[in-house]
C-alpha cells in the first residue's frame, strides 16, 4: 500500500500501487463547484488516468487553474481533430493562435477547399456525438523513430519535422477511438469531460471558443478583435512564405547553419515596421491637424521600453525630436496605492496613476507651455520634482509609454486629433505543429523570467507565483484598449524561444521541487527544449531581445 496526501482535503489514504487518480477521486471529499479535470502530482501536471507506483502528494484541479485549463483546450483541439477526420477524411487542422477568447483554426479539406457555414454545422454535431459517446483518450509510449514512422504514415510532416529534431529517445502520443495525435501535455481521461465550448465561423475559419476562465460551466465571453486578427495573418504569412511555420522547420533550418540570417530576417523585419510606424507619426505631425503626441502600450514583457527608444531613433532619421516619458513617473505615493484582496499593492490599477496631473501636463505641454514634470523614486514609493522640465518646440513629438497609455480617461481632454496610439503586442505565430499552438503568454512570461533573475529584482520562483495576478491586471486594464489603437507591433522574434533556451533552462531548473510554482518551472522546461538552442552572438546590441537577455546598447 502506498500513502497519498490529498492537497484539497489535508488528508492522507492508503491505496494499492498503479490505482489511478480518477479511481482515488471518490475518496477524498470536498467542496467541487466545477468538474475535475486534471491533477498536480508532486507539484507537476498529469492526466487523471496517472497511476501511482509510490507515495505521492496529489492535488486535484477544476479548468480554474492553469494547468488544468492547459489540459482541457489541448483535449478540446484533439476532439475537434478527431471529427473534422471522421466526416472529412484527409483534411488537415491547422490550430493558429488564440484570439476571440477562442481558438483560431482552418479546417482545409482533401480538394483544398475550405468548410462552408454548412459544414462546419456537421462538424460541431459530431463533436457534440464523440462528446456524448464518452470515448478514451489513451496515451501510448514509443520509442521516437517508431513514432515518426507512425506520423509519416499518416502524411503528419508537421510532427515528423518536430520529432526529428528534438533529440528524444521516447515520446508520448494519444490516440481518440481510431485516430492518432500528439499533444506536448496531458489529457482529460474521456471526450464526456469536454462539455462546455463552442463552434462557429470567424474570418474565413473556425474559432473553437473556449469555458470562462472564471466560471467554467460557461463559456468566455466572444471578443472581436479584426486588428489583432491581422497582426496574426501578416506574420502567418510570412511564415508561410518563407517555409517557417512550425517549430520543426525552424529546427532544421538551425541545425542547417541557418541561425545567423534567420537572426538578421528577424531584425530586419522589426526595423522595417518601426520605420513604417515612424513615417506615418512623421507624416502626421506635417498635416492640417498635426500629430503631437504618441500613446504607447502594451502588457508585460511586451518590450515597450525598447520599442520606444528604436521608435525614437526612427523619428530623429525623419527629421522630428521626439521627447519620451512615462506614466511610471506619475504613480501616486505608495502609500496611496490602491490595495489587492490579499493587502498587497495593486500596482497595475488605474487609481495607482495621478491621471488627473499627467492629463494636466500634456495639456500644458501641448500648448507649448514648459513642465516641470515629476520622477518617482522607486526606493522610498514618493513622486519627486527635483527639476526636470519638458518643452514641446518646433518638430518636437511626445513619447508617452505606460501600461494605461491607450486608457481614454488618461488622456480624454486631448484632442484626438493631436494623439497616435500604439500597442505593443507579442503574438507567437510558429507553433509546435499543425494541432499544438504556442501561447503568447509564454513567450512573456519566459523573458520576464530572465529579466527579473539577470537584474537581481526576483528569482523565477517569484515570477512565477507573480504571474497570474499580472495576466489578470492585463486582462482588466490592458487588453480591453488594445483594439482602439492606431497600429499594433508584434515584439515576437522568430528565433526567440532557441536564444531564451540557453538563458532560462538554468534559471527555471534552480525553481524548487517542493513549492507550488515548480508546476510551471518544469511545464516551461520541457516546453522550450523542443527548441534547437541557437547562441546569443548573433543578436544585435539594438535588439529588443536584448531588454531581456543583456547586452543591449540602451540605457534603461
Amino acid at each position: 500500500m502506498l500513502q497519498v496526501y490529498c492537497k484539497n482535503t489535508g488528508t492522507t489514504k492508503s491505496f494499492q500501487e498503479g490505482t489511478t487518480l480518477l479511481e482515488m477521486l471518490p475518496d477524498f471529499e470536498f467542496e467541487r463547484p466545477y468538474p475535475i479535470v486534471s491533477a498536480k502530482v508532486n507539484n507537476v501536471s498529469q492526466g487523471l488516468k496517472f497511476r501511482v507506483y509510490n507515495s505521492r502528494d496529489v492535488e486535484f484541479l477544476d479548468i480554474r487553474d492553469t494547468s488544468a485549463r492547459h489540459v482541457y483546450c489541448r483535449s478540446l483541439c484533439f476532439l475537434l481533430y478527431k471529427a473534422s477526420q471522421d466526416l472529412f477524411p484527409g483534411s488537415k487542422l491547422n490550430m493558429e493562435h488564440f484570439i476571440a477568447n477562442g481558438f483560431y483554426c482552418k479546417v482545409t479539406k482533401a480538394d483544398g477547399k475550405m468548410l462552408n457555414e454548412g459544414e462546419i454545422g456537421q462538424l460541431k454535431d459530431q463533436m457534440c456525438a464523440i462528446v456524448k459517446e464518452d470515448i478514451q483518450f489513451h496515451r501510448h509510449e514509443a520509442r521516437t523513430e517508431d513514432a515518426i514512422r507512425i506520423f509519416k504514415d499518416l502524411g503528419q510532416t508537421d510532427k515528423v519535422k518536430l520529432l526529428e529534431t528534438i533529440g528524444q529517445v521516447y515520446m508520448d502520443y494519444y490516440t481518440l477511438g481510431d485516430t492518432t495525435d500528439y499533444y506536448y501535455g496531458r489529457l482529460v481521461p474521456s471526450s464526456g469531460f469536454l462539455t462546455v465550448w463552442g463552434l462557429e465561423p470567424y474570418r474565413g475559419g473556425l474559432l473553437l471558443r473556449l469555458p470562462n476562465m472564471d466560471h467554467p460551466d460557461q463559456m468566455a465571453p466572444f471578443v472581436d478583435q479584426p486588428k489583432t486578427f491581422e497582426v496574426f495573418s501578416e506574420n502567418l504569412k510570412w511564415n508561410d512564405i518563407m517555409g517557417l511555420s512550425t517549430v520543426g522547420d525552424v529546427n532544421l533550418a538551425c541545425q542547417s547553419g541557418n541561425a545567423s540570417e534567420l537572426v538578421q530576417v528577424a531584425e530586419a523585419l522589426q526595423e522595417k515596421k518601426i520605420v513604417q510606424i515612424a513615417e506615418e507619426i512623421d507624416r502626421r505631425y506635417h498635416s492640417e491637424t498635426p500629430l503631437r503626441l504618441v500613446l504607447i502600450t502594451g502588457p508585460s514583457s511586451s518590450g515597450k521600453t525598447t520599442f520606444c527608444k528604436r521608435l525614437s531613433i526612427q523619428l530623429k532619421a525623419c527629421g522630428l525630436k521626439p521627447i519620451s516619458f512615462s506614466t511610471d513617473d506619475y504613480f501616486v505615493n505608495r502609500v496611496d496605492t490602491p490595495k489587492l484582496p490579499n493587502g498587497g499593492y495593486d500596482f497595475d490599477n488605474f487609481e495607482a496613476v495621478d491621471y488627473r496631473s499627467l492629463e494636466r501636463d500634456l495639456i500644458a505641454l501641448m500648448k507649448g507651455e514648459e513642465v516641470e514634470v515629476p520622477e518617482y523614486n522607486f526606493v522610498t514609493g514618493i513622486r519627486e520634482y527635483n527639476g526636470k522640465k519638458l518643452k514641446l518646440e518646433k518638430g518636437s513629438v511626445l513619447l508617452l509609454e505606460g501600461i494605461h497609455a491607450l486608457n481614454p480617461r488618461l488622456t480624454q481632454k486631448v484632442p484626438e486629433t493631436g494623439k497616435f496610439r500604439i500597442f505593443i503586442s507579442t503574438l507567437t505565430s510558429t507553433a509546435l505543429d499543425d494541432h499544438n499552438w504556442i501561447p503568447s503568454d509564454d513567450n512573456r512570461l519566459l523573458r520576464r523570467i530572465v529579466r527579473d533573475f539577470n537584474k537581481g529584482a526576483f528569482t523565477a520562483r517569484q515570477t512565477i507565483s507573480q504571474w497570474p495576478s499580472v495576466c489578470d491586471s492585463e486582462r482588466k486594464w490592458i487588453n480591453p484598449y488594445q483594439e482602439q489603437a492606431d497600429v499594433m507591433f508584434n515584439s515576437a522574434y522568430l528565433l526567440e524561444f532557441a536564444v531564451m533556451r540557453n538563458h532560462a533552462e538554468p534559471i527555471l531548473a534552480s525553481v524548487p521541487k517542493n513549492c507550488p510554482e515548480y508546476c510551471e518551472a518544469h511545464r516551461l522546461l520541457r516546453f522550450i527544449h523542443y527548441f534547437t538552442p541557437v547562441s546569443d552572438n548573433e543578436i544585435p546590441p539594438t535588439s529588443l531581445l536584448r531588454q531581456f537577455i543583456g547586452g543591449s546598447s540602451f540605457t534603461y
